[in-house]
C-alpha cells in the first residue's frame, strides 16, 4: 500500500540528509511492515506544500499508547523523545 503524509520543512532536510529515519505519527490509519511512506514537505508558514517528496519503505511498526506508560499531565509538561539508536 502506498500512504501519503505530509511532513514539516526541517523534519523532512533531515530526513533527506540522512540524518533522521524514524517518523512518529498518530495511529489514525492503516499501515504495515512493507507499506511504501510518501513524505510530501509541507510549509506550515505558507500552508502549501512545496513540492518535494521523499519515498520510504516501512521497515518496522511499534504501536504504542503513550499514556500507558505516563500519566498524561507529564506527558503535557515534559513531551517525549524520539530516540534512535545505532
Amino acid at each position: 500500500m502506498i500512504i501519503k503524509k505530509k511532513t514539516w520543512p526541517d523534519l523532512f532536510q533531515r530526513m533527506l540528509d540522512g540524518k533522521k529515519n524514524t517518523d512518529l505519527r498518530l495511529a489514525d490509519f492503516d499501515i504495515k511492515e512493507g507499506d511504501t511512506l510518501i513524505l510530501e514537505e509541507y510549509d506550515p508558514e505558507t500552508n502549501s506544500y512545496t513540492g518535494r517528496t521523499l519515498k520510504k519503505t516501512v521497515k518496522n511498526l511499534n504501536k504504542v499508547k503513550l499514556t500507558d506508560f505516563h500519566n498524561k499531565e507529564d506527558i503535557e509538561n515534559f513531551g517525549h523523545w524520539v530516540i534512535e539508536l545505532e
